[in-house]
């Protein structure tokens, strides 16, 4: 079992940058891929962002491309969302997972959530 647990989130203007946090707990973080979704009212959770254990690899949203960057610690058992340039089409509710299958971007490749963080962006 990995329990997760996010921080970080808040309401920002647009343009304004964030940085999430979610710490691990449980089994060894370092074994797992962790990911970064989103679901604002009414949508789908949707694939923000992914890195692989060793972070040597790192995948992305089209949507967040270029202004989103996912990192990780092992040592601290914690994984960064880091948002800059961010857009009132960013607010949702920010959830970070655990997967063991490479390259996870699916929802259904994930078996560990937290709870969620509310980014709110206005214009």
């Amino acid at each position: 079992q990995v329990h997760l647990v996010e921080s970080g989130g808040g309401l920002v203007q647009a343009g304004a940058s964030l940085r999430l946090s979610c710490t691990a707990s449980g089994r060894t973080f370092s074994n797992y891929v962790m990911g970064w979704f989103r679901q604002a009212p009414g949508k789908e959770r949707e694939f923000v962002a992914a890195i692989t254990w060793s972070g040597a690899r790192t995948y992305y949203a089209d949507s967040v491309k270029g202004r989103f960057t996912i990192s990780r610690d092992n040592a601290k058992n914690t994984v960064y969302l880091q948002m800059n340039s961010l857009k009132p089409e960013d607010t949702a509710v920010y959830y970070c997972a655990a997967s063991v299958v490479p390259g996870a971007k699916r929802f259904d490749d994930y078996a560990y959530w937290g709870q969620g963080t509310q980014v709110t962006v206005s214009s």
